[in-house]
This record gives structure tokens, sequence and C-alpha cells, in this order.
């Protein structure tokens, strides 16, 4: 997953970038709250570590920030040396979804991570096969699936359309779509992602007469949602609770 680090303290913020990128999510690190909103305006995140004290704020004034101004609730786990239960309240109050007190241990702070995306992200656990409306993802595969027939896709069109669906309603950025499609490194044209995604969008026939709308987000990315027969959105949570319900 791709983790927004909110701390100051370099030694601090590297650390927790090493341990979690141990097991394979991705980080990005930000010193002052002010990089972090900057970032947010062209950037998503699955998951926001969160400092008590930084130079040009305080953890609970950016978590009502983050609340306040994210359509999308992202889960945010605040890491601080502090101990009085008045500060654990406050954090919690703010709208925190879990609270850790340095010196952090690498494994509490991975299971408490994954803990905390299981809830957000259900769908991230569905089985091997789940399906939204006529389609059929098989992941282990690599395959998806309408009406018994096999829909033909590329290695690359089909980690796109399952990254698509399964933030099903939320914008993603282009860089969250290229760090988790083609990788951080990659020196990706511009023309090859809206490519892709105009394949997707064909072999998936991802308009609202069928049910989805994926359209541009400008000067940000994506965005993938399920629509009524009127091209209204439908009720996302019925979607994440039914992949919650299978797994």
């Amino acid at each position: 997953m791709r983790i927004a680090i909110l701390e100051d303290d370099l030694t601090q913020s590297e650390m927790l970038r090493w341990v979690l990128e141990s097991v394979n999510h991705k980080c990005h690190c930000f010193a002052t709250f002010k990089s972090f909103q900057t970032a947010l305006y062209r950037d998503s995140f699955d998951l926001v570590l969160l400092d008590w004290v930084l130079p040009d704020s305080s953890g609970p004034k950016v978590m009502h920030w983050i609340r306040e101004t994210l359509h999308i609730k992202v889960p945010v786990l605040f890491i601080t040396s502090k101990t009085d239960e008045e500060n654990i309240v406050e954090a919690l109050n703010a709208g925190a979804d879990d609270y850790m007190i340095k010196p952090i241990r690498r494994g509490e702070l991975i299971a408490r991570v994954n803990a905390l995306l299981r809830r957000a992200y259900p769908e991230l656990t569905a089985p091997e096969v789940f399906e939204i409306t006529d389609l059929e993802f098989h992941p282990k595969f690599s395959t998806i699936v309408r009406h018994t027939k096999r829909v033909v896709m590329t290695q690359k069109e089909f980690d796109l359309a399952l990254l698509l669906f399964r933030n099903l309603g939320k914008p993603l950025s282009r860089s969250h779509i290229q760090e988790s499609v083609w990788g951080r490194d990659t020196d990706l044209p511009s023309r090859t992602m809206d490519t892709h995604i105009s394949r997707v969008r064909s072999k998936l026939a991802l308009r609202p007469e069928q049910g989805f709308r994926l359209t541009p987000v400008y000067g940000f990315g994506y965005k993938l949602e399920q629509v009524d027969h009127e091209g209204k959105s439908s009720d996302l949570a019925k979607i994440k609770r039914q992949l919650a319900e299978n797994d």
C-alpha cells in the first residue's frame, strides 16, 4: 500500500520507511505539514503516519485538516512520544484510527498498519475470486471473466483494472497509479498510462449505461465509480460490504 509519513525527525522517518518498505509497502516522507498539504493536492495515499509535534503545526491540527478536507476517509496512525491519556484521547477524538508510542517496535508497527489497512480496505483481503456486478476477478491468474468468457488483457491492463476496482470511488493520482502498476522508478511517458486507461475502459465496457464511469480528474489522475442507470454515483459502501462478506 501507499503510505505517507509525516515526521520531522529524519532518523525516525527513515526508520519507519525502512520497516514498512521491508514488507513491500511504498512510503513517502514529509518533514512539514506544508509539504504534506502540497503533495495531497496532486497525490493520493492509502494510509498516513502522523507525528504529534511538527515544525509548522501539530498532529491534532493536521488530523482535523485531513478529516475536513479529504473526501475519502484515509486511515491515520498517530506516532508520538506523548503517553498521557488526555493526549491519546485528543488524538482519537480528532479522528485518528490508532495510536503508537515511541520508541516504535518493528513487529507492532507492521501489525498495526496491516490491521488498519484490512479494516479500511476489506476488498484487499477478498477471496481469490471476487465479483463486482457482472465481472469476476481472479487475481491469482490475472484474469477477468464476464458472463463465463475471459476478457483478453495484458498483465499491465489487468493490474490497472484491479487497482481501479479495489479503489472504487476513490480518486487515484497519476503517480499512485504509476507506482502501483509500473513501479516507482519507471520512466513512464504520460501517454502510456492514458492509453492503458482507454484500453481498460473499452475492454471492460466502463460506461455509465453499463454501471461504471471512469473519468480523468483534472491535474490529478483518474477515478472509477459505480453509477446507476441515470449516471448517478451508487453506494460504495454496499460494494465494500459485499467484498468483506465474501472474505
